[in-house]
């Protein structure tokens, strides 16, 4: 007797993510999934197969790490910048794009210049017109000395401000508050010398207010920032802290924090470490420099404003973007087709591409 012939076997339905490929087999889970991983056209994304990932860590690792997509890595490996991750139509667009991408280090200021002299290295305290393409940066950087019985508490011992142009609007040794038990010198090159006519802190705070408000006053700053400035640094609320000096997060932009710039667990990535990676240069061999610390946390801020997410925004509809899911139920999301809940999912970080595109709003 002949055995019955099997029934065919249905094939079972795969909900694939339409931003990282990831696949499941309930059409709720990828809607969790959607919900969780906040894919929005502002996320690192490869350029050869259109992958989205968390950081530009994760696709550096897409693209070079040991497990990469072999078509990924061929096309990279040939036509990829090791800094941006962009790729490019051929080799002498490559080429010619590499010149510029990759950076040499400014020349750091050094440790010799007098305490009158930096108090003069003030320049456009207030700008009227910056406001045309959106909040003018400024970076920061500050350089910690000791203080506290065993020398372990961070005060401001030098501060450092530059412009988008890599200009030093303000320069200045910083004399704290309490005593200094540890110069640190390894690490800061200062001396009992430097502090010893230095500025007092509350000089400082109150001029580096005064360029950061830029004219605006403190209501509409906390509100949407007006023509206040934008301060750049990195790990920027410690040295906001050493200045005993508040400012709208709103306004910060900070490259220890910036979720594309972190490592995929979100643990912050040095400034040494970032500087050499996307820029290509080396810092803090020696001696820390505020100057070469702030010029490099400025370019970073300003390589990753420059992406332009404009034209996929436009596509998709900044309503469509702003609404988010939390204007749907759960019976309507899992009724939408993978691309349309990519279309209303949205990021959970505000991208720098923002900055000229928008008011800065908190």
């Amino acid at each position: 007797m002949e055995a019955a012939p099997e029934p065919p076997r249905i094939p079972s339905t795969r909900h694939k993510c339409p931003a990282c490929y990831k696949q499941f087999k309930r059409k709720n889970h990828l809607v969790e999934h959607m919900k969780i991983l906040f894919h929005s056209v502002h996320q690192p994304k490869c350029a050869v197969c259109q992958k989205h990932c968390k950081s530009f860590e994760s696709l550096r690792v897409h693209l070079t790490g040991p497990l990469a997509k072999a078509s990924c890595l061929t096309v990279f490996s040939e036509q990829g910048c090791n800094h941006c991750l962009k790729i490019f139509d051929n080799p002498n667009s490559l080429s010619t794009h590499k010149e510029v991408c990759c950076l040499s280090a400014p020349a750091p200021l050094g440790t010799t210049l007098p305490c009158a002299e930096s108090e003069n290295k003030i320049s456009g305290v207030v700008d009227r017109n910056n406001t045309a393409r959106g909040p003018q940066a400024i970076a920061m950087d500050c350089e910690m000395v000791g203080g506290g019985s065993d020398g372990t508490l961070d005060l401001c011992g030098r501060v450092c401000l530059v412009d988008e142009d890599e200009n030093v609007i303000f320069h200045a040794y910083v004399k704290p508050q309490i005593p200094v038990t540890n110069y640190r010198h390894e690490v800061t090159g200062l001396t009992e010398e430097h502090l010893k006519d230095a500025v007092p802190l509350n000089e400082v705070r109150d001029k580096i207010l005064e360029i950061l408000y830029n004219g605006e006053s403190i209501s509409r700053l906390r509100l949407d920032g007006g023509k206040g400035r934008l301060l750049v640094g990195h790990n920027v609320k410690q040295d906001l802290v050493s200045l005993r000096m508040n400012y709208p997060d709103h306004l910060l932009r900070d490259t220890a924090n910036y979720r594309p710039l972190m490592k995929t667990n979100l643990v912050s990535h040095s400034l040494k470490y970032l500087t050499k990676t996307y820029l290509g240069y080396d810092i803090q061999s020696g001696v820390h420099d505020p100057y070469e610390d702030s010029v490099s946390a400025m370019r970073l801020y300003k390589r990753f404003r420059s992406q332009d997410h404009h034209d996929q925004l436009k596509e998709i509809g900044y309503q469509k973007i702003s609404n988010g899911f939390d204007s749907y139920k759960s019976k309507e999301l899992e009724k939408m087709s993978p691309s349309e809940l990519y279309e209303i999912s949205r990021s959970n970080y505000r991208c720098w591409c923002m900055d000229l595109r928008q008011p800065v709003l908190p």
